[in-house]
């Protein structure tokens, strides 16, 4: 019998799938292609809402590898206790980082330069000028270095910043220097110019942004989010913003999307971005080329990239 891999882009315009199983397109649509008790392979639908991603699971008894199109595994994590033990969930690591530290820098240099200041000046007509902060000879500080933290703080080192610090779950060194442990965040954070946070969403970040991690943040400083909402408590933040202390560029928030009306749209010093890190003209061929080597090892029975955790398991639900 023939292996069901469901994929959300259609199978047809992906060079190089591997002969063998049966490929199914499914990007989130109401009915299934097939019956999902028969899926062996499951790739998420990308930028969709987590309930649609997560409606197929509790079917899939015959699941063995669960794939991600994202950095992070949060929009599915809910749904793992309802699979079959065994099954490998994997992330997308290698699709994302370019296209995550290109907005990173985005919203670093333009909160910093002012650019939409000058965006609103120019919808008045008016020639707003003035000076305005550098990156050059910043302190950078860089709160979850993974792969996307390690692309950010190579496109730093062009703009002659004064230092990169690195924060990270536990201490590590790496060519560029050390990875501090969460645990220093307080001695690092008021040395900071921009703190950038790029980690995952799990129980030990949900709201690590908090009014007492902003307390220890420089007067000025930037906060920049290219992680998720809830790392942040939205609330602390807004009264940071308000008071004028702290400036913030956020390319997520808490909540998601944000609602009209909501404070963050009109707080001063804020730069919001509709999560846009990930979706560009880099995501698709660089998430075939991942889709193609996956599947060629599952194929062939050889090991998977970029396994989070296995099912059933002491890392698994």
């Amino acid at each position: 019998m023939s292996t069901d891999v469901w994929l959300p882009i259609p199978p047809e315009e992906i060079a190089g799938l591997p002969q063998g199983p049966n490929y199914r397109f499914w990007n989130g649509e109401e009915d299934f292609p097939a019956d999902p008790a028969d899926c062996a392979f499951y790739v998420v639908p990308y930028m969709k809402p987590p309930a649609v991603g997560q409606r197929p699971l509790p079917a899939m008894s015959a699941l063995e590898v669960l794939q991600t199109l994202s950095a992070g595994i949060d929009h599915v994590e809910p749904a793992l206790p309802s699979l079959p033990p065994g099954v490998r969930l994997c992330n997308a690591r290698g699709v994302h980082e370019a296209s995550t530290a290109e907005l990173t820098l985005t919203l670093v240099l333009a909160s910093l330069r002012g650019v939409p200041d000058f965006v609103r000046a120019q919808d008045r007509g008016e020639w707003l000028g003035g000076f305005r902060p550098a990156l050059a000879d910043k302190n950078v500080l860089i709160v979850g270095y993974g792969s996307i933290g390690s692309a950010i703080e190579d496109r730093l080192v062009p703009f002659e910043v004064a230092r990169v610090a690195r924060v990270a779950r536990s201490w590590r060194t790496t060519a560029r220097g050390p990875v501090h442990p969460i645990a220093e965040l307080p001695a690092l954070l008021p040395e900071a110019d921009v703190v950038i946070v790029s980690t995952p969403l799990n129980e030990t970040t949900l709201g690590l942004v908090d009014a007492e991690f902003l307390a220890h943040m420089k007067d000025g400083a930037l906060l920049v989010n290219v992680a998720r909402g809830p790392v942040v408590d939205t609330k602390a933040l807004l009264a940071e913003l308000e008071s004028g202390r702290l400036t913030a560029a956020l390319d997520v928030t808490d909540p998601e999307p944000l609602p009209p009306g909501h404070p963050l749209w009109s707080a001063p010093g804020v730069l919001v971005s509709p999560h846009v890190g990930g979706p560009t003209s880099a995501f698709l061929p660089r998430a075939e080329r991942l889709l193609v080597d996956q599947l060629e090892r599952f194929v062939n029975r050889q090991p998977l990239r970029n396994v989070i955790l296995t099912t059933g398991t002491a890392n698994g639900s």
